[in-house]
């Protein structure tokens, strides 16, 4: 019997089956970051009854784009955008949680308002980011103090505040893929010497404490958090990657999550590195971990079989196969032929390639 298609229970919600939607980036959102009539239809069409949408990256605060169309939850104006989308979901009998981020060092002065981007420590490194004149390279970084540390740490809290009155059923703390709290926690992006940099437990303190916000306003389980262990988007590292994951995961386990949501490292982006390198970020921490973990990165309906099977995950989140298969779950369960996704629409534009793929015949006559 397939695992798949199984019930489990997260946190405070009951879910029919193990298909999560990825937090994909599509960058449709209205000029003023508020989510859009666009995006309100893309999470509508791929909500299921019993089923998990994580939505794209929120931003917390203005400074903390890396990505021209990326929806913000920094501002009041949001919440109506996001309100729409959440009562979408919950119209089809669907849940969804939140992503929320700050971009950090992965940003232009384009985008944040003429200031920097912001970092742990300055560790030069290159990459391209979105802006209004296209893609461009990204603009020097500075490290913050400590006291801008603690007003970057509370705009996740007040940022999860927005969330909830928005009516999402929770939050995910995006600390992976080389954003801000991610440079925090790995020493290849972390050079600090004062009590956020350093040691493990102190490179680890950013992602707990932005937890810890977060949870202080939907309780712990409402709350995500998710990690991408030995991945390299964002030019990310570090020297002993086993040891950091492991502090940080086991911290995490003591809060009582919803869940741990990890990024196999055999993906980089919307990239596969290695489709034949096992799970292994998950199969690693699931022995730290007593709640549901979601596993992504690059599965095939049969791969996710197998990790379920396996026990290394609980959750399987597919990206790039939903973005192009808005009744991705259905066509798993009957193993339905997959449409192929549109790699030129995964980053901004219309209606092509975003809201325009049909269901498939056979489920939606079903």
């Amino acid at each position: 019997m397939s695992k798949l298609f199984s019930p489990l229970q997260l946190g405070r919600y009951t879910l029919k089956h193990r298909v999560v939607h990825a937090p994909v980036t599509r960058l449709r959102s209205d000029p003023d970051d508020t989510p859009s009539a666009m995006m309100v239809e893309y999470y509508r069409q791929r909500a299921s009854d019993g089923g998990l949408l994580i939505s794209e990256s929120s931003h917390t605060m203005r400074s903390g784009r890396g990505y021209l169309g990326g929806p913000g939850i920094y501002e009041d104006q949001h919440i109506a955008g996001w309100k729409k989308i959440a009562d979408a979901v919950h119209e089809k009998g669907g849940r969804i949680f939140m992503q929320i981020v700050h971009d950090g060092r992965q940003s232009h002065v384009d985008l944040t308002g003429g200031t920097p981007p912001v970092a742990p420590s300055v560790v030069p490194f290159e990459t391209q980011v979105l802006t209004a004149k296209g893609w461009v390279p990204q603009s020097p970084h500075r490290a913050v103090d400590i006291d801008e540390i603690r007003l970057l740490i509370d705009a996740f809290r007040t940022a999860a505040e927005r969330a909830l009155e928005a009516g999402v059923d929770g939050v995910e703390l995006h600390s992976a893929n080389g954003y801000l709290a991610d440079t925090f926690l790995q020493d290849g992006t972390n050079k600090r010497t004062d009590e956020y940099g350093g040691s493990i437990e102190n490179r680890a303190r950013f992602t707990l404490e932005a937890a810890r916000g977060m949870i202080s306003v939907f309780g712990a389980d409402r709350v995500g958090v998710r990690l991408s262990p030995s991945g390299k988007w964002g030019a990310i590292s570090d020297s002993s990657p086993q040891d950091t994951f492991r502090y940080v995961t086991q911290q995490l386990n003591s809060m009582g999550l919803a869940y741990l949501h990890l990024i196999e490292p055999r993906v980089m982006g919307i990239e596969t590195l290695d489709e034949n390198e096992a799970p292994v970020a998950s199969e690693y921490l699931r022995q730290f971990f007593e709640g549901p973990i979601i596993s992504a990165g690059g599965y095939t309906r049969d791969g996710a079989e197998a990790a379920l099977q396996k026990g290394n995950a609980d959750l399987i989140a597919f990206g790039r196969y939903f973005t192009s298969n808005p009744d991705l779950p259905e066509r798993l369960r009957l193993n339905l032929p997959l449409a192929d996704y549109d790699r030129s629409a995964f980053w901004g534009g219309g209606e092509g390639g975003y809201i325009d793929f049909p269901p498939h015949d056979a489920a939606r006559a079903k």
